[in-house]
This record gives structure tokens, sequence and C-alpha cells, in this order.
């Protein structure tokens, strides 16, 4: 009998030795591409889940011959991050749940909880299970659990302080600054009567204008299948490699399982309203509770790559690797959010709008010369341009006083601009990028271009270190984009209050839809993504966000608050135009923020 258990000891440590090998492969692979060593991530998947076969056949032995619960909970954390590995290369909603099921599992079964305290290795294993625990309901949109997760996080880092005296536990000691920052932050997370960034059929599927959006066909159709998502500003509110407005936007772009906004999963197993205690459960996992979570009636969401602080040769080689991959009669969305100065800061340059019209008028005056800096010369449109105008200004992509070797020109970009480009430019120099339009080397692309300068009317909400973009969170969450920037608040407001906001929202989308649809002077370049329900969105939330700004601003100077469209969208959905300023006047009558603008003036 001890020979057996030997047999089955040593057959153990060799798998997990020959698992661990692969595992050590593949957890550097890039998260771009289409061809990155997918044959191998699936033996590494193979490996894994063999020796999660064979210790749950094999358990008693396994204990009898030392076998910790800590090692049980180390295999499902290196198969949840296999699985969260490939839910970033591949944007499959499957594999981020499969993710959420191991780490729920090592959560519900306590595999890290009764180690030994002296046991240092293994708290910094159980401290990084936790991490990135937190990352997949971060992304899941799991608040009640994610809250749960945070305290559990914070109780083990004082705990190992306290217990490990000679160990330095600063850098988790920010891990857990981080999540708590970015939790409160994100209204998401706050309000939870919110509607979700993702795509929701039942929200953002409007009845009135589906039948003009299936109707419609241009001579042209592109499909959505890849972003390039990137943000770079420094101290922005961020939790491990993810950005604030990164995720707003890959939340932005995935679809929202059929009915789950409703669907609320408590933070504790309770069976007959008794918690349930897993602490002697054995390795079993409910493989069916990922099936459970996903909807397999949905299109699957486009492939993401979601780049962290990369150099401009990183961001460009990404682009040129997604760029050749792409196939045919697809489109690219490349979103990319940073300053356009060496550590520059919006906040030392934002103005205020509201009850100060005066102030933000002798305001503009003194910024001139910094807005003949920050805008690229505009002949570029009607008239010839020099190629100098293609590497005036820039986006800044790396540390204060690394040099001209981290700028990101316009002219950058072009040669990108082979296949079908849909480039949004969310910065302080995003205007530079007009000289793109016409530039082209194939293919037109569709700009989407940030103002110059954000417009709040409580100057505190005007940091983007601290409450992200502007321009990124009007895209992304507009009706909450809208109250922060009058200062309502929502988590004083009651749920009726915000659905009818939401309301009014979603008929005044569904009727910009049907006009974009109807309008014979639609470019081809806005038509040819106007079948694709992100793309739509993304389209009529900026129509929104420009009427809106034009509505807050002074009139004075707004060119600088103003975002930019290139090609031009129809005239017909101008900021001016009587069908959109009525919606944008509605919303705020609604919510008694009306004195904020100045509509008798537009």
């Amino acid at each position: 009998m001890a020979e057996e258990e030997d047999v089955v000891s040593k057959t153990f440590r060799a798998l997990v030795e020959s698992a661990d090998r692969k595992f050590a492969r593949v957890r550097d692979f890039p998260s771009y591409g289409r061809a990155q060593g997918q044959h191998y991530i699936q033996k590494v998947f193979k490996a894994y889940m063999r020796l999660w076969k064979y210790q749950q056949e094999h358990r008693t032995e396994l204990v009898k011959a030392g076998l910790n619960r800590w090692e049980i909970g180390e295999i499902a954390g290196r198969i949840g991050q296999l699985y969260f590995g490939q839910y970033m290369r591949t944007s499959e909603a499957r594999f981020l749940v499969e993710a959420y099921v191991f780490y729920e599992a090592i959560l519900k079964r306590r595999y890290f909880e009764g180690c030994e305290v002296k046991d240092l290795g293994v708290r910094f294993k159980e401290l990084r299970f936790y991490a990135r625990f937190l990352l997949v309901l971060l992304i899941l949109n799991r608040t009640e659990m994610l809250k749960v997760v945070v305290e559990k996080l914070r109780a083990l880092v004082d705990d190992c302080k306290a217990n490990f005296r000679e160990t330095n536990f600063k850098e988790w000691k920010l891990v857990v600054q981080e999540i708590v920052r970015f939790i409160n932050i994100d209204t998401a997370f706050t309000v939870k009567s919110l509607r979700p960034f993702r795509y929701c059929a039942m929200f953002d599927c409007h009845p009135s204008s589906v039948p003009y959006v299936a109707r419609f066909h241009a001579k042209k159709v592109l499909k959505f299948r890849d972003a390039i998502l990137m943000s770079y500003h420094r101290n922005e509110v961020k939790f491990a490699e993810l950005t604030l407005d990164a995720y707003r936007m890959l939340q932005c772009l995935e679809w929202e399982p059929s009915g789950s906004f409703y669907q609320k999963h408590p933070a504790e197993p309770k069976e007959n309203g008794v918690a349930v205690d897993y602490s002697g459960a054995s390795g079993l996992i409910d493989m069916n509770l990922a099936a459970d979570m996903t909807d397999p009636s949905l299109p699957p969401n486009p492939r993401k790559a979601i780049l962290y602080r990369p150099s401009v040769t990183h961001l460009m080689a990404v682009m040129a690797t997604i760029c050749d991959e792409l196939p045919t009669e697809s489109i690219m969305l490349v979103y990319l959010s940073a300053s356009g100065k060496p550590g520059h800061i919006n906040a030392s340059q934002l103005e205020t709008s509201g009850g100060s019209r005066q102030t933000t008028k002798n305001k503009l005056a003194s910024h001139n010369s910094v807005e003949q800096n920050c805008s690229a010369p505009e002949s570029h449109i009607n008239g010839k341009k020099g190629s100098s105008n293609y590497y005036d200004d820039y986006l800044w992509l790396g540390p204060k006083g690394n040099g001209g070797s981290s700028n990101l020109y316009p002219g950058d970009i072009i040669p990108f601009t082979r296949r079908p480009l849909f480039l949004i430019i969310d910065s302080d120099s995003s205007h530079a990028f007009k000289v793109l339009h016409g530039a082209e080397r194939g293919e037109k692309a569709a700009l989407l271009l940030s103002p110059l300068r954000p417009m709040f009317k409580d100057p505190s909400s005007a940091n983007i270190t601290q409450n992200g973009s502007q321009f990124t969170f009007f895209l992304t969450a507009p009706l909450q984009a809208f109250c922060q920037m009058v200062g309502f608040s929502l988590s004083d407001s009651n749920m009726e209050v915000l659905n009818s906001a939401e309301n009014i929202l979603s008929t005044a989308f569904a009727k910009w839809e049907v006009i974009l649809c109807k309008s014979p002077s639609l470019d081809l370049v806005w038509a040819q993504v106007l079948s694709d329900p992100f793309l739509r969105r993304l389209i009529v939330r900026f129509i929104f966000c420009r009427a809106v700004l034009s509505a807050f601003c002074p009139p004075e100077g707004s060119d600088q608050y103003l975002p930019v469209s290139l090609p031009q969208l129809p005239n017909s959905l101008s900021p001016k135009s009587d069908i959109v300023l009525s919606s944008v006047g509605q919303l705020a009558d609604h919510l008694k923020v009306a004195d904020n603008f100045h509509f008798d003036d537009t």
C-alpha cells in the first residue's frame, strides 16, 4: 500500500513539474495577434487538466503523502491564469468566465487559508491569487464579490506585515490602494442602478431604428474584428496594467450577456439560507457554472489588444501585426489616449463653465499661445499640406525626459491606413491628427478626435489623473459623463430619475440612427461601419458628446472644446440641428441642470 502511495506521489510531482515547465513558456506570450503559439497553449491546458484530474482521482493517497491544500489552490490558480490569458488574447467571454470559476473555487474552498503563518512563500502565492482574482472581477463587474476580495486582500496584507516584519510589503499596500481608488472612482461600482458599459441588446438595440439599420446597405460593408486600446498618462487611475480609460473602452466593446445585468450573484454561497462550508471539499470544480454564465446566442466580441504604457515602437509593432492579420472586408479600431506633451497633466489647463462665463472668457485669451502649439494647421482640409505637418505635434508615450523617441506623430499612423482604420484620439493634441484625413495610403480612415480641453462645471472633476478622460467617458457612458460635467450627483439620485434619463437618451439615439441610415450625405467611411453595433453606438455617442459640449462651453473659442469627426458627419446631426439640440435640452430639463447651458445662443 505504501509503495502504491509512493508511485502516486511521484507521478503527481512529475505531472506538476511537466505542467509548470510548459506554463513558464506561455506565461509571457504576447496578448495580440491571431497565431501567437495557440498550438502550444493547448498543450499547456491539456497538461494542467490532466494534473487536475489526477489529483481529484488520487486525493486520499496524495493527502497521506503530504499534499497541502495550498498546492491544490496553486494548480487551480494556474488554470485560472491560463484561461485569463486566453481571454486577453481572444476577448472570448467564456475564457474570462472559466477563470472566474477556478478563482472563485479557490476562495470558497479556502485552499490558501489555514496555512502555516511562517510560510512566507505560500503567503505570497495567496497575495498574487487575490490580485489576479480582482482583475477578473473588475472586468466581469462582480461588484459584491469584488468588495469581499478587496477586504480579504487588505486583511492578508495587514497579517503579513504583522507576522513577517523583516519583509517589505509596500508593493502590496499599493495594490490595495490602487483597487480601492479604482472602484471608488468608477461609478459602475458605486452606483448599482446604472446600466452596463457593455453593449446590452435590452438597452442599446432600439426597436424604432432596428428596421432601418437592418435594411441599410452601403456599397461596402466592413466587419469590426480587432481593436487596440492604449491609455498613457502620468499617475492615471489604474489597477495592475489596466487603466481606467482602457477599462471603459474594453467594456464598451463587449457584449453584455442577455439579462445578466439583472442577475444578482451573492458574495457568499448559501443553501437554504445557510452559508456553505467548502473547507473540506474535494478538488472538484463545477465546470457547468461557466456555461450558465455565458450566452451562446451572442456574436463573438471583437478581439482587443490592451497595451499598458507601450513604447512607440512596441505600439507600432502591435499595429503592424494586427493590420497584417486583419481579415478582408474588416476594420481595425485604434484607441489612443495620451498627453500631447512630456509629463503634461491636463488639469493645469482646464476650464470650467456654468455660472462663471466671464471668468472663462477671460481665461481663453490667456491660452491663445498655448492653443497655437496644441493645434495643428488646418489648411490641410481644403488645400495642400506639407509633410512637416505630419510631424509637428504628437502624443507622448514615455517617462519624463525620454526625448523624441517617445513621440507618436500623426505621420507614424499613415502606413496603417492601407487597411480600413477607425481611429479615436483622446488628447490635448488630438487635432494634430486632422492631417491624416486625405493623407491615407489606401483606405479612407474614420477619425474621432477629442476636444483639446475638457469642460466641467466643477473644477475638481477636471483632473484626468483622478477621473479619467471626459471624451472617453462620453463615448463609453454618456449619461454618467453628462452628469459628471454638470455636477449632477448620481449616487444621490433615485433609480426612477436615472431610468427616465436613460430613456431620453435611448429615444434620441434611436432617432439619430434612423437619420444616419436615411441620410444621402453620409460619407462611405461611416456608412460602411454603420451596420456594426459597437461602432454605430460610438458614432451616435460622439454626436451626443459634441452637441452637449457645444451647448455647454462658451461660444468664444469653442473650437478647442469640441470634438471633431473626419470625414464630416451629416449636417442634419450637427450640434445646432433642432433634433439634436432638443434632445440635449430635454435631458438637461429632466435633471434640472438647464441653467448650465446656453441653448438660446446656439
